[in-house]
């Protein structure tokens, strides 16, 4: 019985981490977004659809390997100070000089990491590069939507620190995951940025102004609830780990789903936004002059469908939100191999369906004021990771 309740205890203190919105919420914003663009950009982006849709979970893959992508998801400015928004200089080389690089990397660096990306795209444009222009309009994608995080912008990300541990899940993967079908995804045209960095600081503080209903709700449907009713356990790979129940999820998505659909309607906008100013700021190349093939009647006719289920809100009835269906699996020749050559660890299972509930209207929005993976390491993967962990690099600037 001690052993038990050491093990439930520990269970319920270690935070559970969460990478930004949850894969379901981060593609239905990069989809939403290709349809926010001018008809100038979205042939060439509507072509592209799929791919960027895809890629716009890259850099949550890439976490695992590369130990310095996490802080650029997030930014936890409540750590420097009652009036953090005043105290923290907005330019990345004022907010060095101040803080130094390795403060501001420990607590993340989203707003900067838009802003390096946003030059970065704007660099490709100039350069006609249609890989790297996927491949960063994906990657920009992603972290502008991170921004629109509250608890993206907080040391206590996942509640950790008030005893409500699983938050993070809970508001950007679980609440969208149910209800996506009560959210109006119809999101206001993309417009050119004459400040991208005053914009992405907007956005950031935005996301801090509802960090105080996110946390106060929560405790407040707590109290219709027990620990028996409001939490789940489930048991794999010799790890307990707790979270919210699907009752609980709807209560509270009741008090805060408007939020919740707020900010996942204005990231769109927000993304296509910084891609029109990275094109613009680029001289406007031709788009179209970058695809291989002139879009045909047929792929006119689906973009003009996508567009008139979009503006109707209709993405979802239709089943047309890519979030929502399941990936093509690409059928490859049968393979024949050696014993040694025989993979030893099992396939990864697909993840489940997220569970859409129906519903009428959107709950009204309240006043403004990280997922689990599991590695397998191997002796050598371990003497790497010691020997990357020794190497420091030189360069401290952005």
């Amino acid at each position: 019985m001690k052993k038990l309740f050491i093990t439930l205890t520990l269970v319920l203190v270690l935070p559970v981490l969460s990478n930004g919105w949850g894969f379901f919420a981060h593609k239905t914003i990069a989809q939403v977004a290709v349809y926010a663009l001018p008809k100038t950009m979205q042939a060439f982006y509507f072509r592209h659809l799929d791919e960027i849709v895809k890629k716009s979970v890259a850099p949550d893959e890439r976490r695992e390997a590369d130990p310095a992508e996490a802080p650029r998801h997030f930014i936890d400015i409540d750590h420097f100070g009652d009036d953090p928004f005043g105290a923290m200089p907005k330019a990345w080389d004022e907010a060095t000089a101040k803080y130094t690089a390795d403060t501001l990397r420990k607590y993340g660096t989203v707003p900067w990491t838009v802003l390096e990306v946003k030059e970065k795209l704007t660099e490709a444009f100039r350069q006609r590069d249609t890989t790297a222009i996927i491949a960063l309009s994906a990657d920009l994608c992603h972290y502008i939507a991170d921004a629109h995080v509250p608890l993206h912008t907080t040391v206590n990300y996942d509640g950790q620190l008030s005893g409500q541990t699983g938050m993070h899940s809970l508001w950007e993967s679980k609440l969208p995951e149910r209800h996506i079908a009560k959210y109006k995804l119809d999101s206001k045209p993309a417009k050119y940025i004459k400040d991208p960095q005053a914009a992405i600081w907007a956005v950031v503080q935005e996301s801090y102004g509802f960090l105080g209903a996110t946390f106060d709700l929560e405790e407040v449907v707590t109290r219709n609830f027990t620990p028996e009713t409001k939490y789940t356990f489930s048991h794999r790979y010799g790890k307990t780990r707790r979270s919210y129940s699907d009752a609980f999820a709807d209560a509270y998505h009741d008090k805060v789903g408007g939020m919740v659909a707020y900010r996942l309607k204005q990231a769109p906008t927000a993304v296509a936004s910084m891609w029109l100013t990275a094109w613009q700021d680029a001289g406007r190349p031709d788009l179209n002059a970058l695809m291989s093939r002139k879009p045909g009647k047929e792929e006119k006719a689906r973009l003009a469908a996508e567009l008139k289920l979009w503006d109707k809100n209709e993405l979802v009835p239709q089943n047309m939100l890519l979030a929502m269906q399941k990936e093509k699996t690409v059928e490859r020749a049968d393979e024949i191999n050696s014993a040694d050559q025989t993979p030893t660890t099992a396939p990864a299972e697909a993840a489940p369906a997220p569970t859409v509930v129906p519903a009428p209207e959107p709950a009204s929005m309240p006043v403004a004021p990280k997922k689990v993976k599991t590695k397998v390491k191997t002796e050598a993967g371990n003497a790497k990771q010691k020997a990357k962990a020794k190497a420091k690099k030189a360069d401290d600037g952005w």
